[in-house]
């Protein structure tokens, strides 16, 4: 299970993170200010750190002195949106840099990515009886290949990266189909039928009332 540090100072935000990357399957610790984040930094190996800038005690920016030697990849969440401010948290060696305030969906995609390019998160994943090779864009259960269109695959991989979330219909929609929403959830609706139809899903894709579709799956 990969290892997340939160160095987060606002508890509402940092509570919330914690919660959805745990429901995501990530093994979360929390800081409340940066000598707290230094403190488990030096006592503990993780794999990725959220790190905030603007930290009672020490800086973010400060914080990367102690991340450095660790070599462990930095995603920075903050409110600092200056073009300066992101140049300066890339330059001092963060990964990735997200401007509050932002969606739950986007920060577990950024994680996702981050973790991947450091050959971190499992490119095979075994979910519901289904085993998902995200490099080979494959799906096989009991052993056979899953007849997956791209647009049912890239559904796939938007459920599982976020399970036990509820995802919008626009959000799910603007994700795969990488264009604006136009209202009409008909299309959604009608590859998620078919995404359950061939995984065997019924059971745990559900419907959620108003909303869209979440991933169910035991932590």
């Amino acid at each position: 299970m990969m290892k997340i540090l939160i160095v987060e100072d606002e508890k509402a935000i940092r509570d919330l993170i914690d919660m959805q990357l745990t429901l995501a399957g990530y093994d979360c610790q929390t800081a409340e200010d940066g000598v707290i984040g230094a403190n488990l930094i030096e006592a503990n190996s993780f794999d990725l750190i959220l790190l905030d800038i603007m930290l009672p005690g020490v800086s973010g920016y400060e914080l990367m002195d102690y991340i450095r030697p660790t070599k462990t990849p930095v995603i920075f969440i903050t409110a600092k949106h200056e073009v300066s401010d992101r140049v300066k948290g890339l330059r001092l060696g963060a990964d990735d840099y997200l401007v509050k305030p932002f969606d739950m969906v986007e920060l577990l995609a950024r994680v996702e990515a981050v973790l991947r390019r450091y050959h971190k998160a499992e490119s095979v994943m075994e979910i519901e009886g289904v085993t998902i090779d995200f490099d080979a864009y494959r799906a096989d259960k009991n052993g056979c290949k899953l007849e997956l269109t791209a647009k049912e695959f890239g559904l796939l991989s938007l459920f599982v990266h976020n399970k036990n979330i509820a995802l919008y219909r626009d959000m799910i929609y603007e994700r795969v189909w990488e264009s604006d929403f136009d209202g009409d959830s008909r299309t959604v609706d009608l590859h998620v039928q078919r995404l359950r139809k061939k995984l065997g899903w019924e059971h745990c894709l559900v419907t959620v009332f108003k909303v869209g579709y979440r991933l169910e799956v035991p932590k």
